[in-house]
């Protein structure tokens, strides 16, 4: 089988899957620390963000049906706009969101129309009780984005998990790796073969990658084909992603060569080796990822009709945003982790894109537009 159908079943079998068999798994009781684990700071300030993205459509929506209105505020507005987590987990990040919205744009609050994503549905059995009171604007909850919807789409670490190929380029061209068993012992091992589609080298071709022969590299076919569904779902809005990855230029180069996918277990890492992956152990029993390569996503959002208005560091990012909260000094440490150079405040990259809302300037992006 191919490496995203060993991805496919590792993580997300509905019963032996990783991600299927606890309705958490970041934290410090988990394999791996989220900017949500960090504390409740990281959904205060995206909900900064998300706010005024809520402001900038209703404003518009109603001035260009009213141009007399222009001073039209976001509280005076009755109808809802959709507020979207894909890969929500139990919903800890829209509680913190909701909750920080009840307090400061109680309008805001009042009209959201929370929908959850989620795979796992042991995770989404624990998403009522996580929102608590917030759970009264929740709208929805299942595996697949809604069919159609106006307002903004989140996803923190989503692509990040998503399945992907993985290839090694040879002297006689690309080659794609394979999961089987060893004949002589039975543990799973890997083994080169042809391409299992030609959308694989298209792929490296669109995004102008150029691998060296012994470079490994992987190919986010899965994290496409999602962002193409979610453009074509967005009627008018917003949407923020933000993980681990970097521009192709960075990803298909020297400095990552040996490929990216990791595992995770009990806040350890094991990366790219020589001899038998370290993802091929105890399939179910570990997180596996690999780094998002933004590029692809970016222009198949585009092809898809999207505008990018964003991509930097969640840094920046970040910093955009705090001059419009005031931090108690007992969230000072989670802002520092959440900022770490190297850290989750380098690793973490933040795509926004657009959907009929032109390129508006954003609290997210007044600090700097900087990627590293």
């Amino acid at each position: 089988m191919t490496v995203a159908a060993f991805m496919d079943l590792a993580l997300y079998h509905p019963e032996l899957g990783y991600y299927a068999r606890a309705g958490q798994r970041s934290g410090r009781a988990g394999d791996f620390f989220t900017s949500v684990d960090v504390g409740p700071l990281f959904g205060e300030l995206l909900e900064v963000q998300i706010a005024e993205m809520f402001q900038l459509l209703t404003i518009n929506a109603e001035t260009a049906e009213h141009p007399e209105k222009r001073s039209l505020s976001a509280n005076s507005a009755t109808s809802a706009f959709d507020l979207i987590e894909a890969g929500a987990g139990n919903g800890r990040l829209s509680a913190d969101i909701l909750r920080t919205a009840k307090r400061r744009d109680p309008g805001i609050y009042e009209r959201v129309r929370l929908h959850l994503v989620e795979a796992s549905e042991r995770a989404r059995r624990g998403q009522r009780a996580t929102l608590g009171d917030a759970a009264e604007r929740l709208g929805g909850s299942g595996p697949h984005l809604p069919e159609s919807f106006e307002g903004v789409l989140f996803a923190n670490e989503l692509l990040d998990a998503m399945p992907v190929h993985a290839v090694v380029m040879r002297a006689g061209g690309l080659r794609e790796l394979y999961v089987e068993a060893d004949p002589r012992h039975g543990a799973l091992t890997t083994v080169e073969g042809p391409l299992s589609s030609p959308s694989i080298a298209e792929y490296l071709e669109h995004v102008d990658a150029r691998l060296q022969p012994g470079w490994h590299a992987e190919i986010g076919l899965a994290a496409t084909r999602w962002i193409a569904g979610a453009a074509r779902r967005l009627r008018r809005g917003f949407i923020i992603l933000i993980d681990y990855g970097h521009a192709a230029r960075e990803l298909y180069s020297v400095s990552h060569s040996t490929g990216t996918l990791t595992t995770f277990s009990r806040h350890r890492a094991a990366g790219p080796e020589s001899g038998t992956p370290a993802w091929l152990a105890n399939p179910g029993e570990q997180d596996i990822t690999a780094h998002v390569d933004f590029t692809s996503v970016q222009r198949t959002a585009e092809a898809e009709g999207l505008t990018t208005i964003a991509f930097l560091d969640q840094t920046y990012f970040l910093l955009g945003l705090l001059p419009s909260i005031s931090i108690q000094q007992s969230a000072v440490t989670q802002f520092k982790t959440l900022m770490m150079p190297g850290g989750l405040g380098s690793t973490q990259k933040v795509l926004i894109l657009g959907k009929n809302v032109g390129v508006p300037t954003l609290k997210g992006t007044s600090f700097k537009v900087r990627v590293t």
